[in-house]
């Protein structure tokens, strides 16, 4: 599958938080978050698609004058997983945080997602340690980062 990757609109909020609510059962984004995402923040906002139908989002945060982006938010459908999503996300958003100037992306998963976990390495992040309580029901996290080479 060979989705279509472009920004993401105001007119995304209702299949965005729809798909949120499928996707994870703690730790969601909300309206209000994903409006802040959309609008104000510092931030790209990206969405997969096939035939107007959203597949997943991802999100990068950047800091003025930092060096590396945070890979914020992602997720896909379930029926879309394991068909390139994922990584056709992350690759455009790879490729933005290059082109803002950040020389690396990082983030942090769940320690009990091992499938996104084998994801990241795959297409080349790195483990950088830990992060107990992280989540929002006790889980820790694990932080990873990809070196972003021109």
């Amino acid at each position: 599958m060979k989705p279509s990757i472009r920004r993401a609109g105001l007119e995304d909020l209702p299949a965005l938080l729809a798909l949120e609510e499928r996707a994870f059962p703690t730790d969601r984004f909300n309206g209000r978050q994903f409006r802040h995402l959309l609008t104000r923040a510092r931030a790209r906002f990206l969405v997969a698609t096939q035939a107007d139908h959203l597949l997943g989002y991802g999100v990068n945060l950047y800091r003025a004058g930092a060096t590396r982006a945070r890979l914020y938010g992602i997720a896909v459908a379930e029926h879309a997983r394991g068909q390139g999503v994922a990584s056709a996300l992350i690759a455009a958003l790879a490729a933005d945080a290059r082109s803002q100037g950040c020389r690396s992306l990082g983030l942090e998963v769940r320690t009990d997602n091992t499938a996104a976990q084998r994801l990241y390495q795959r297409l080349g992040f790195q483990g950088e340690g830990s992060l107990s309580g992280y989540y929002e029901d006790g889980t820790a996290a694990v932080r990873m980062a990809l070196a972003l080479t021109a």
